[in-house]
């Protein structure tokens, strides 16, 4: 006889793992391997605060670029890899990371995608430029399907929302940059307190 939970306790969903990365992007060893509250505590804490600030007050789209590019620790939200590289890739994570830049209103289309009917949202931040959104949603875990989703995805949003995805989150190993963003969402089914 199959045991029934009366709990009252939440039931949480085990994080996949990805590769975390120190900076400068020229770094492709991965540091560890983190899952999503991991990577939720870092974009609220204050970790990046300070070079975050520092990136948005930069007018010059070039330093822009360059800052981010030395200062920003960065993780593969569809992997863990022995470096960053497709070719590279270890394990699949189940996870899909939309990159939404130089957005018109940014708070609106934050709210549309945590309701959005279809994708139910496992992470989903501000960019470290300030003007874009990072979706982090699950997909199916097989590296051989994955930009067929993508591009199912990305076609669904520009139906849906009328807003194209950048096309570089087509590719697995595609870094992410971690910003600080203490308005970050994390899907509540995973339990925060132990990662």
């Amino acid at each position: 006889m199959e045991k029934i939970n009366n709990s009252l306790e939440p039931q949480y969903i085990a994080a996949p793992l990805f590769s975390f990365f120190k900076a400068p992007i020229s770094n492709t060893r991965p540091y560890k391997a983190i899952s999503l509250p991991d990577a939720f505590r870092y974009i609220v804490g204050n970790y990046a605060k300070q070079r975050t600030e520092k990136l948005r007050s930069i007018s010059d789209a070039k330093q822009a670029r360059q800052f981010k590019a030395a200062n920003f620790d960065y993780c593969t939200f569809s992997g863990i890899f022995t470096s960053r590289s497709d070719k590279a890739l270890v394990k699949h994570s189940g996870l899909l990371c939309l990159d939404f830049d130089h957005l018109n209103n940014v708070p609106t289309l934050f709210d549309r995608l945590l309701n959005d009917d279809y994708f139910d949202t496992q992470l989903l931040f501000r960019s470290p430029s300030g003007d874009g959104l990072k979706w982090i949603i699950s997909i199916e875990d097989n590296p051989t399907t994955h930009s067929n989703f993508f591009t199912a995805v990305a076609n669904y949003i520009l139906q849906t929302y009328g807003i194209v995805v950048d096309k570089s989150g087509r590719d697995i190993s595609r870094a992410c940059f971690l910003p600080y963003d203490p308005n970050a969402y994390l899907n509540p089914a995973y339990n925060l307190s132990t990662g």
